[in-house]
């Protein structure tokens, strides 16, 4: 009898993967502006934001050229935050751009639990960071495809 054929391993992009940190705001004028600045004071840039506002709380999240400079002087002064691994996928104009992107991950049957478009143009085209359901299998889905992945390098040059 024959034995199945292990799964094939994922190939995840070259470099580390891209980490979001999400940082949790109270309600009140100027509280991103503040974080920004303490971002800026580390000479790191923001590359990617997202803004959920309630009515008690607000949750930024960040994608940053240095998550971990930027972390460490979060726990420095107490600023609760936390992190997620992302996948960011570089989308072209026409094919491989976002109906393909969503098509793809449709036909794998993968699901998005939230996404964001970057501030900046990597490689000079538009990048959409993705939080998959599964972000291996979603990463395998995307680079089947034909899609470009970006690595946590690809966003701090």
């Amino acid at each position: 009898m024959e034995q199945p054929e292990p799964p094939s391993s994922v190939t995840l992009p070259p470099g580390t993967p891209v980490v979001q940190l999400s940082v949790f705001l109270e309600n009140r004028v100027g509280a991103l502006l503040s974080i920004v600045r303490t971002i800026n004071d580390c000479h790191v840039d923001v590359v990617g934001l997202s803004v959920v506002d309630s009515m008690d709380v607000t949750i930024v999240r960040l994608i940053l050229t240095d998550p971990d400079a930027v972390g460490t002087v979060f726990i420095e002064r107490g600023i609760p935050f936390s992190e997620t691994r992302l996948t960011v996928v570089q989308l072209d104009e026409g094919a491989h751009g976002l109906s393909d992107c969503l098509t793809a991950l449709l036909q794998g049957e993968t699901n998005i639990h939230f996404s964001y478009p970057l501030l900046s143009r990597p490689n000079g085209k538009a990048a959409l960071a993705l939080c998959l359901e599964d972000n291996e299998f979603g990463i395998s889905v995307l680079r089947r495809s034909g899609f470009t992945l970006l690595s946590q390098e690809d966003l701090s040059r």
